[in-house]
């Protein structure tokens, strides 16, 4: 059986500032389960400066692919605009239902760390980690309610990319295709745990049954 993974959210999601599209976040999944044995289609639903409110009509579209897997990426234009964060999780929490309704498991990557942008003002940075981190963890708590697998829950991709400017491509916002490397090894644990959740359901192997279980879930920033 081939493993659908879809692609949910923003502008990470759809891979702007990767070098090639072979560099994405969704690329890089598929390319690692491949390896695995498992036999993968992708298609990227994410659509550049969405917000929440855009993720009904992601998960609309998503659902007539009935996805194995969807990965959801969202939250930095909710910080951008101001979103109130118990609104946006509410969008989060209505997606991921409608995905699982189809049968689908989801994987959800919750808001960066802003304040861990090249160009941050120093004076404005406790103000931008305290905004990311009111989102991520009210998003956490809602997508995890409604039944989705969180990845990058340790926030460890933010330490990463605050630490290297690397990960970041020309325009010091997105990342480059090095930073999609890191929020792939980010997603991967979630997304091989969805898929044995999904296999399990089931209750008989499908094309999963070669993907090797990491050790533990990672989590996304």
């Amino acid at each position: 059986m081939t493993i659908r993974l879809a692609m949910l959210g923003d502008s990470i999601g759809a891979g702007r500032g990767a070098s090639r599209r072979s560099e994405t976040a969704g690329a890089r999944l598929a390319h690692r389960l491949r390896d695995e044995g498992a036999t993968v289609t992708t298609r990227v639903f994410a659509v550049p400066g969405a917000r929440s409110s855009a993720l009904a009509d992601q998960a609309e579209h998503a659902a007539g692919w009935r996805p194995s897997v969807a990965v959801i990426i969202i939250g930095t234009n909710d910080l951008l605009h101001h979103t109130h964060a118990g609104r946006a999780a509410h969008q989060l929490a209505d997606a991921v239902r409608r995905l699982r309704e189809t049968g689908a498991e989801v994987v959800v990557a919750p808001a960066p760390d802003l304040s861990a942008l090249p160009d941050t003002p120093a004076g404005l940075a406790p103000v931008l980690r305290a905004a990311s981190m009111l989102l991520r963890d009210t998003q956490i708590i809602a997508a995890r309610a409604a039944g989705a697998h969180i990845a990058d829950g340790d926030h460890r991709t933010a330490e990463a990319f605050a630490a290297d400017r690397a990960l970041f491509c020309a325009d010091r916002f997105h990342p480059s295709s090095a930073g999609y490397a890191v929020i792939a090894d980010a997603l991967y644990p979630a997304v091989t745990t969805a898929l044995a959740a999904r296999r399990h359901r089931a209750g008989r192997p499908d094309a999963t049954q070669g993907v090797r279980q990491p050790q533990r879930a990672a989590s996304l920033g």
